[in-house]
């Protein structure tokens, strides 16, 4: 059996595991990276990444099919199609860049990739199972990133017609009919595509709200949304299973009642949980906090020289927390004196309209005690929102009334995604709502409407 001595192993290589290889490298510090998949992990090869490719294919599909009847820009187009066979491959190839591009990153940063499935003998010890036989690694330090996984109901087990988001990726056709199980944002993100791309779709939510992460405000534009693209949404209703006399799907309406839907699919997408089984983590000696590895602000486990990242740490289960905390957890290791202390970590919801949120809503705010000064702009008075058609949405700041440090900034609307690192700058930079208000924005952009929202606060709103 071959072995390989190293200072640091990475086990997972999706985007907390090679940051933080790539980082450890960059550092001198000698690194060996295991995953048994192409890196990048659940984000780069089934999540983020090719799920926005979907969702931009979609968006596309739905303009020129928009521009086949009356419309106020005067364009005209006939009987448009979707090959989805082709642009799930156009969404392959982007995912194949995207791994040699992180590949030749490790490299670069001279990081021994071991393609295989590891498993951890003990902190320190991972046996690989590679295609060339098993590989022992022993490293003086270990970075947990095994990343997690769609939760699975008991009575819908994935296969056949029932999928998860890993397979609703690669569908070559478009449904006829779409079940979604869940009204988060990764259900509703691929139900709004697909029902774009002409399927029927219908979503079945067991909570009273969909996005129940957000308030009202936010998620009501979104939830006109789906009307208006004829997906059903059924709130506090229950999926039970199939029907196996004819293959439908038997939901338990509010009022108890059971229905039966039809479905060519059904999409389950009811959360997704740490990925502790399978790695050998149950063998080693960690405290977990419920279903997740429980760490310090120095992502540090309660073994010595074992460190964990990313959604096997828990919630918020995002890449870019990910990434931070990988980043990070290299520099310790490398004799820096680092603590993970963000005060904001945006999340973006690429519903249509998009949603995104960064630091405290006004809820968070008054519940942890504060008196709060909120300022909010529509995008109805945005020119640039005009100009392109997009006016539904408003960007939201909260700020406290005594001293006008801003605790949260939410917006909803088309493209506000790319608002998101605005608002996490201002936040991590304590802006009060005079720096917002005071600082110059292009005009026409819809960050305008950022400042239009920090002047409302003050008072003097300029635009509305």
């Amino acid at each position: 059996m071959k072995t390989i001595n190293c200072n640091l192993l990475v086990l997972g290589a999706g985007p907390g595991g090679y940051v933080a290889a790539i980082r450890a490298g960059q550092l001198g510090l000698d690194t060996v990276i295991v995953d048994g998949q192409a890196p990048g992990g659940t984000c780069l090869n089934v999540g983020c990444i090719p799920s926005k490719a979907l969702i931009h294919a979609a968006d596309e599909f739905e303009k020129a099919v928009h521009f086949t009847g009356d419309n106020l820009l005067g364009i005209s187009v006939e009987n448009p199609k979707l090959d989805l066979s082709k642009a799930v491959d156009w969404k392959d190839g982007i995912v194949k860049r995207l791994n040699s591009g992180v590949a030749g990153l490790l490299k670069k940063n001279k990081v021994k990739l071991v393609v295989g499935w590891g498993q951890m003998a003990d902190g320190k010890t991972c046996v690989v199972e590679n295609a060339d036989g098993p590989i022992t690694i022993k490293a003086k330090n270990v970075i947990l990133a095994t990343g997690s996984v769609p939760v699975e109901i008991p009575t819908l087990p994935f296969g056949g017609n029932i999928i998860s988001s890993t397979e609703a990726l690669s569908l070559r056709s478009v449904p006829d009919s779409l079940v979604v199980i869940g009204g988060g944002y990764i259900g509703l993100e691929l139900g709004t595509a697909y029902a774009k791309m002409g399927a029927q779709v219908t979503v079945v939510e067991a909570m009273d709200n969909i996005l129940s992460q957000y308030d009202a405000d936010l998620t009501r534009p979104v939830a006109a949304s789906l009307k208006k693209l004829g997906i059903d949404v059924l709130l506090g209703t229950k999926a039970k299973g199939m029907n196996a006399g004819d293959d439908t799907l038997v939901v338990e309406m509010p009022d108890g009642t059971e229905k039966t839907i039809k479905a060519s699919k059904i999409l389950v997408t009811v959360g997704r949980r740490a990925k502790t089984e399978g790695y050998g983590l149950e063998g080693l000696f960690l405290t977990m906090q419920g279903r997740v590895v429980a760490v310090n602000d120095k992502c540090e486990t309660s073994m010595a020289g074992v460190y964990a990242i990313g959604d096997l740490t828990g919630e918020p289960m995002l890449a870019h927390r990910a990434m931070a905390q990988g980043e990070m957890v290299a520099e310790i290791i490398a004799g820096q004196n680092r603590s993970f202390d963000k005060v904001a970590i945006p999340a973006v919801c690429f519903t249509d309209p998009e949603i995104v949120t960064c630091g405290l809503s006004p809820e968070d705010a008054e519940a942890a005690g504060y008196v709060t000064k909120t300022g909010q702009f529509p995008f109805a008075a945005n020119g640039r929102a005009m100009t392109m058609e997009v006016e539904t949405g408003f960007v939201r700041i909260v700020a406290r009334a005594d001293n006008h440090l801003v605790l949260g900034i939410q917006a909803v609307g088309k493209g506000v995604s790319e608002l998101s690192a605005t608002f996490s700058l201002a936040l991590e930079m304590g802006v009060r709502l005079e720096d917002v208000a005071g600082t110059i924005h292009a005009h026409p952009t819809q960050s305008e409407g950022f400042q239009e929202a920090a002047l409302k606060a003050l008072g003097h709103a300029l635009h509305i």
